[in-house]
């Protein structure tokens, strides 16, 4: 069975004629990610109303999950911050592997800036 893939673009998702990375990715999606589009989108947001001219889009096409970064390297950096904290269970759900609780602390914990030594629930 093929692993997951993560395919990250970067540039063509703003307002100019050349940029039409959204759309070409709409094309080959086969399900939206709308909520990490947002979440990206929120986090540029918070760094510089310029943000709002970002026409990202997320999704999946069999097991791989295709993210649109912008095209300047401070924002991929920035965008690719905002959720780096949930790929590795996307990409885990994505191969139908079985996500534990421990797991789901372990991201929990990361995302809270703790280490990842969570116990059971979830």
């Amino acid at each position: 069975e093929a692993p997951p893939m993560l395919v990250l673009t970067t540039g063509g998702t703003g307002f100019a004629p050349r940029d039409v990375t959204p759309e070409a990715t709409r094309d080959v999606v086969e399900r939206l990610a709308p909520a990490l589009s947002t979440q990206m989108l929120l986090a540029s947001l918070a760094i510089t109303p310029h943000a709002s001219l970002s026409r990202a889009v997320c999704g999946t096409r069999r097991r791989t999950l295709i993210v649109n970064l912008p095209g300047s390297p401070k924002a991929v950096k920035e965008t690719l911050a905002a959720i780096t904290a949930p790929l590795p269970h996307a990409l885990a759900l994505l191969t139908d592997v079985k996500v534990t609780a421990a797991a789901h602390c372990h991201v929990k914990a990361a995302a809270a800036g703790g280490g990842g030594s969570g116990g059971g629930g979830g």
